[in-house]
């Protein structure tokens, strides 16, 4: 009688094994990323607000002084820059708009055509 190895199915396994733990890790971080995200932007409301109501009832210009919204605008700056690292520049347009929108105006042209 003649034995088999399981070896290289085996290794198969444990190479899937591992392309999808690390395609867990990756899903787990970028999760991560989303979450730390929605932190900042609501550490920036709650913070922005606060600021916002102290500087101008404390000052002579109230609402109406650069001073008081300058917070709020820089940090405003760091927090798209956030965005853009977590959704990346995609986000608006998505990776296919382009190709969609050809496909879009392409059939209204071919309905005009009828």
């Amino acid at each position: 009688m003649e034995k088999y190895s399981l070896e290289p199915y085996k290794e198969e396994k444990e190479t899937h094994d591992f392309r999808k733990e690390e395609a867990y890790i990756r899903a787990k971080k970028r999760v991560d990323n989303i979450i730390g995200f929605y932190w900042h932007l609501a550490v920036y409301v709650v913070v922005n607000i606060f600021l916002i109501l102290l500087i101008a009832l404390n000052s002579q210009n109230g609402f109406f002084n650069f001073g008081t919204y300058a917070t709020a605008f820089f940090w405003g700056i760091g927090l798209a820059f956030h965005f853009l690292g977590v959704f990346g520049p995609n986000f608006f347009f998505g990776k296919n708009w382009e190709k969609k929108k050809i496909e879009e105006y392409m059939e209204k042209e071919r309905q005009n055509w009828e």
